[in-house]
């Protein structure tokens, strides 16, 4: 049984003068998980928006030292640091289209330096820096290429026209690791170790064309030639050890429920650091590989959202919760305490989430999370839909989540059909049927808190962004009934345009979704697309897309706006200078206000506290 947790009332306590709760959520800077160089464990990197833009910083430990690197207008987000710490790694394209290459800054801040000089600007496919030898994957349209770079040059190992990626480099640069799916689509990946000065295959591991393999990181011992990697032949994702020169494979005892993988290895190879995904929330483990015994690490109520182990076996992490924003923590022999900690006031609180399971008439249930306002309802209702599809709503800080709360919303946030964290059956859904047992689940949602007086039926708002916005577009377009209005994010409009314009990534991932391509399946991607259904939209939508968005590209966009537009439905349309979202925190404050004001306008819920 719901139990709802109760958000803020009003603007959520803000002072006179003070701007209001849910503008604040977004503006309170952030920190991620920070990386070190594996032979200067002192030189740090992290991103962070305390700018208003998430760029890098180098930190540097021994002199509590940060340096901004980057000043991106569209941001950076990830990054990392070069073995011997002399610079910082990420990935330069071109205002967020995803097309560009890896580049170098300099520990100490100045102008980056191509990584790899002689690769031309592509969509990245992964990399991997030891000492004294690189890995680089491209994608282009003629298919995926993986190159190995040292002194001696840098050449091609592997190239195939279905995708692949670069899955790492042995500690020692000895061997590499590739993904690929020659024999399977772009959700079940195989795994091949080749030898990066020939390209010489070393070993294939495959569990055939309906399995997932991922590798999850060799050890850190130089010469020890382990590779953990992570298998869903049970059913669920579990761990394991290859040695691929020698073909051992050792599953790895885990009694847990949920989905269970490797996040990192203990730094003298007799320990693994496992992540523990259960209902939408995460902790962590530690598994003794001598007496194959695992015990949790406690953390409190919530999700970890990134952990590392560091030389000297201290843990840092990330924490997060529904009502709490992320925090950077160290935990070691002088117990867990605050690692790094942005400028500024921290975010205020939120509604904590409640957990509950939902019939979908399909012999399935529907993990959701809810969030609701404080007060009796029925409250007007937004089903928030997570993207991917193959990603998952999870117990971590969500300031639009939040927001909607503050305005006097329920929110849901459905695991549909297709989500991970649940079994292989549950994520495997949708091949051959992308588009409807995720429309199922999220009315099931929708109806069940109607039923259960938590929803006010006239006035549900279907919302989410990339295949949330597909989903919310489609279900306008096949439920109308059920929706009151629509905001949907850079989604999936037209599913034949979308494919011809968006990444070779995409491209493999709809491959797969479909069962095929457009020219194979031309049927079935007409019933899948929302454009098919435009017809049918009565609801007020909001559209937002990004002009360099190379994922779900904005002339299919534009050919969905048109057709709503012709039809006369009420709706409004942006258009933000960004790839496929934005990494700049005014735009999200923006957005929320635009989102808000929009619904506001159609269903006389609260506009946005300014």
């Amino acid at each position: 049984m719901l139990e709802p947790g109760g958000g803020p009332p009003g603007d959520g306590g803000a002072a006179a003068g003070q701007p209001p709760a849910w503008q604040r959520r977004f503006r309170a800077p952030r920190v991620s998980l920070p990386s070190w160089a594996a032979a200067a464990p002192d030189r740090c990197s992290y991103a962070t928006d305390a700018s208003g833009v998430w760029q890098l910083v180098s930190w540097d430990r021994a002199h509590d030292r940060h340096t901004v690197l980057t000043d991106k207008p569209t941001g950076v987000t990830r990054g990392q640091v070069l073995p011997d710490g002399s610079g910082v790694v990420w990935f330069d394209d071109h205002a967020g289209d995803e097309v560009g290459r890896w580049v170098v800054a300099p520990f100490d801040g100045g102008p980056p330096r191509p990584l790899a000089p002689t690769l031309a600007p592509a969509w990245s496919a992964g990399l991997s820096v030891r000492e004294g030898r690189l890995a680089v994957g491209t994608a282009g349209r003629d298919g995926f290429t993986i190159h190995a770079g040292d002194r001696a040059g840098t050449r091609v190992v592997y190239r195939h026209r279905r995708q692949a990626s670069v899955a790492g480099l042995s500690r020692d640069g000895a061997l590499l690791a590739i993904s690929h799916t020659e024999h399977g689509g772009a959700t079940h990946p195989d795994l091949r170790v080749v030898d990066p000065v020939s390209g010489t295959a070393v070993a294939d591991l495959s569990d055939g064309p309906r399995t997932r393999l991922l590798a999850a990181g060799w050890s850190r011992v130089p010469g020890d030639q382990r590779l953990a990697v992570v298998s869903d032949r049970s059913g669920r994702l579990r761990p394991e050890l290859w040695a691929p020169p020698v073909g051992t494979r050792v599953p790895l005892w885990v009694d847990l429920p949920g989905e269970v993988w490797v996040v990192d290895w203990w730094p003298d190879g007799s320990a693994l650091l496992l992540g523990h995904d259960h209902l939408g929330r995460t902790d962590l483990h530690r598994y003794d590989l001598t007496g194959h015994r695992h015990q949790p690490l406690a953390v409190a109520d919530g999700s970890v959202v990134g952990a590392r182990v560091r030389d000297d076996e201290a843990l840092w992490y990330a924490f997060t919760s529904s009502s709490t924003m992320p925090v950077v923590r160290v935990r070691d022999a002088d117990g867990d305490r605050p690692l790094l900690t942005p400028p500024g006031e921290p975010a205020p609180g939120g509604a904590p989430y409640a957990s509950l399971h939902v019939d979908n008439g399909e012999g399935g249930r529907v993990h959701t999370f809810v969030a609701t306002p404080a007060g009796p309802g029925p409250h007007p209702l937004v089903v928030e839909v997570h993207g991917g599809p193959h990603a998952q709503a999870a117990d971590v800080f969500d300031p639009q989540v939040q927001a909607w709360v503050d305005h006097g919303f329920a929110v849901a946030m459905p695991n549909y059909r297709g989500s991970t964290g649940y079994g292989t059956r549950w994520e495997d859904a949708l091949e051959g049927d992308p588009g409807r047992p995720e429309l199922v689940d999220l009315l099931a949602v929708r109806d069940y808190l109607v039923r259960a007086g938590v929803a006010d039926a006239g006035r549900t708002v279907l919302a989410g962004a990339s295949w949330g916005g597909y989903l919310t577009l489609m279900g306008l377009g096949t439920q109308p009934h059920a929706w009151a209005a629509g905001v949907a994010v850079v989604p999936v409009a037209d599913y034949p345009a979308a494919y011809e314009d968006e990444s070779p990534a995409l491209r493999e991932l709809d491959r797969s979704l479909f069962a095929g391509t457009p020219a194979q399946r031309p049927e079935l991607y007409r019933a899948r697309s929302p454009l098919t259904h435009v017809g049918s939209v009565g609801a007020p939508l909001l559209i937002v897309a990004g002009r360099n968005d190379t994922r779900c590209p904005k002339r299919q966009v534009d050919n969905y706006v048109r057709a709503l537009a012709a039809r006369g439905v009420p709706h409004r349309y942006e258009v933000h200078d960004a790839g496929h979202g934005t990494h700049r925190v005014e735009e999200l404050v923006g957005q929320q206000a635009l989102a808000l004001d929009f619904v506001a306008e159609h269903l006389g819920t609260t506009p946005a506290r300014r």
